[in-house]
């Protein structure tokens, strides 16, 4: 059944998936979006049908503590959870029979399994350790122990299998070379405050990191712009820390969850915040996006799930506004060809490159950004 949340003179239709008992720590879209995953500190993890809003099959009885993260292979076959009780678990989704066990030192914060399937990347606080193991075998491959000075909020695969990307509560992000075997990428001095969540564009060139300084970041990881000027700088988003973020298939939308209650979606060729859902009672811990870009997905530690229909998100006087406001218009991108929203930032100044663009640009060659969105210094 559908409710609506009023935005201005707009009702946004939304779902709430209620069925775990406690913190809904990780949510993805699966089966072509037609299913939902979800894991809870209520050590349960849950497959839903998106129609019916109801679990279709329900896997538990193996974690003895809170599951901090839910993953999915690409085949939607088989998923992997990582556990305060020191463990990843590997399951088939068809039979729900729980593979494999591995076991690490310490509390497992988060879990990744690799675009092939073949590998499984976690972090653990002890020793904040980042640990890679074979999805088949479960034998660890790769063990790399003080891979952060602090915790490790999350990691991820590229989407080439190529490098692990992990983030910490001590501000740092950290890209890992498979093939070297060693740390290829360090980044100190992105944020202000605990990195919580990454996460790359479908074709692995940007990545975008969220923080508890309440701003997101996306990076030139492909080309290594990052090491000659800023990133693009997501602000005045959140009123609080941010919890999550996760690009849209396409790239032209980022969508992030925060300790706020609230979920924003931002443009990320133009850099703005286009919309903020509100409707969640309890910090948003985690966000999913469908592959049409017509449903948000949100985790909230108010035990519950939001699906939201965004698919007239444009419509909304709101959004129509504030691209007004923007003197903003649909243009051609000088230098990839590519549409985006072209931004009058002043009456000198214009933004003729889309993000991505912008990002690569040399040094010498740095445009102007929106006026909302100012790199840090």
């Amino acid at each position: 059944m559908y409710e609506n949340i009023s935005t201005c003179s707009w009702q946004i239709q939304f779902k709430i998936l209620r069925g775990h008992s406690d913190t809904v720590s990780s949510c993805h879209f699966c089966f072509e979006d037609a299913k939902i995953l979800s894991c809870s500190y209520d050590r349960t993890v849950k497959l839903w049908d998106v129609e019916e809003c109801f679990p279709v099959r329900v896997l538990k009885e193996a974690h003895t503590a809170p599951i901090s993260e839910c993953n999915l292979t690409p085949d939607d076959r088989r998923v992997v959870t990582s556990s305060y009780d020191k463990t990843v678990k590997a399951w088939d989704m068809e039979t729900g029979k729980m593979l494999w066990t591995v076991e690490h030192e310490g509390i497992v914060t988060s879990c990744n399994i690799s675009c092939d399937a073949r590998y499984v990347v976690s972090g653990s606080d002890k020793g904040n350790t980042i640990y890679i193991f074979d999805t088949m075998s479960a034998t660890v491959v790769a063990r790399i122990p003080g891979h952060h000075r602090s915790t490790i909020t999350r990691c991820c695969f590229d989407p080439d299998n190529q490098r692990v990307t992990s983030v910490s509560y001590d501000k740092s992000i950290k890209l890992w070379d498979m093939i070297a075997q060693s740390t290829s990428i360090t980044i100190n001095e992105g944020h202000s405050n605990a990195i919580s969540d990454c996460c790359f564009t479908s074709d692995g060139h940007y990545l975008c990191t969220a923080s508890w300084d309440k701003s997101l970041k996306v990076w030139d990881i492909k080309q290594g712009e990052f090491q000659c000027h800023e990133p693009i700088s997501l602000n005045q988003g959140h009123e609080g820390s941010v919890s999550s973020c996760l690009f849209s298939q396409d790239a032209s939308l980022v969508v992030s969850g925060g300790y706020d209650k609230t979920i924003a979606i931002w443009d990320t060729d133009a850099g703005y915040k286009k919309l903020s859902l509100k409707g969640h009672w309890d910090w948003v811990t985690d966000v999913a996006i469908s592959k049409n870009k017509e449903w948000i997905l949100s985790a909230s530690k108010d035990s519950t799930l939001r699906l939201w229909n965004i698919e007239k998100m444009n419509h909304i006087p709101s959004v129509i506004d504030t691209r007004k406001a923007r003197g903003s218009k649909i243009a051609q991108c000088e230098e990839c060809e590519k549409p985006f929203l072209w931004l009058q930032c002043s009456d000198s100044e214009i933004t003729s490159k889309c993000v991505f663009c912008r990002l690569s640009s040399p040094l010498g060659e740095t445009l102007p950004f929106p006026p909302s969105v100012s790199p840090d210094v």
